[in-house]
């Protein structure tokens, strides 16, 4: 397990990735990438019994799936840092012909990417399969899940939750990025999600919350949702953060969502943004 303040430095780094990605590009979320940056550096450096030379099946080994996949900056900054690809292939991010597409795909075989996942509402149907698969093969790894908030509005997630919890699906950890904003505003004005920790609880689902911009809690969150789990019932974590963390301008709004910054804004985030690991 890397020390806590190795993660904070790599997610500093993987900050600063999401933010020339995305500026270079002229195109992408920055918002939700920047704010879920902790929980994928604690996973993927910290939690995850992963082989980087990858295999879809993850059979001995966890499973993630990303099911808000508009996200994937961040998801592409990790996964290259921590070894599946090389780090440089971050600068093709949306670029034609590129495997760093908007959303992640499966065609071109990015190494990580076990599902394509632009649609909203599909990821926890899938890692529902991959744990009942696991339980089946009498493989005691895990399956992570991530899905935003706001894509809770979907109506497949909730066909899915009963499922994974009368299968007693206790392998399974879903994290809900629970920020409370989406493209055109906060959840809550949208369409209310209303009192989702009851919710869960009432579908059957062990549920704790945990802040998702602390390292230290973040690591700490996972780890506890891992020893409540494998008890007969899936577990959620409700993750609080904030959209665009790190970045002072971009926190407290909604308007990064899916909005890429101008080259002068990019050189202000970089600033608030340590090099650490060395940029791509």
């Amino acid at each position: 397990m890397a020390e806590i303040d190795q993660l904070k430095r790599t997610a500093t780094q993987v900050r600063r990735d999401i933010v020339r990605m995305v500026g270079n590009a002229k195109s992408g979320h920055p918002g939700g990438s920047l704010g879920c940056a902790d929980y994928f550096v604690a996973l993927y450096f910290g939690i995850l019994k992963q082989d980087t030379s990858f295999n879809m099946d993850a059979k001995g080994e966890d499973a993630f799936f990303l099911s808000n996949g508009h996200i994937s900056p961040v998801f592409y900054s990790v996964l290259a840092r921590r070894g599946y690809f090389n780090i440089q292939e971050l600068s093709t991010f949306r670029l034609i012909n590129s495997r760093l597409q908007g959303h992640p795909t499966t065609h071109e075989g990015l190494p990580g990417v076990r599902i394509a996942s632009g649609s909203l509402g599909q990821g926890i149907s899938v890692a529902s399969g991959m744990a009942i698969a696991k339980k089946m093969d009498g493989d005691d790894r895990w399956v992570f899940v991530l899905t935003g908030d706001g894509e809770l509005q979907e109506g497949q997630n909730w066909e899915a939750i009963m499922f994974a919890a009368h299968n007693k699906l206790d392998n399974l950890i879903l994290t809900v990025d629970y920020n409370n904003a989406q493209i055109d505003g906060k959840v809550d004005d949208i369409l209310s999600l209303g009192d989702l920790k009851a919710k869960f609880e009432a579908f059957g689902w062990k549920t704790l919350e945990m802040e998702g911009n602390d390292m230290g809690k973040v690591v700490a969150g996972i780890n506890r949702a891992k020893e409540a789990s494998q008890k007969g019932q899936p577990v959620v974590i409700l993750m609080k953060t904030e959209m665009g963390y790190g970045v002072d301008y971009m926190m407290g709004t909604n308007k990064w969502h899916g909005n890429a910054p101008s080259a002068e804004q990019v050189e202000t985030a970089l600033a608030q943004l340590e090099e650490t690991l060395g940029d791509f």
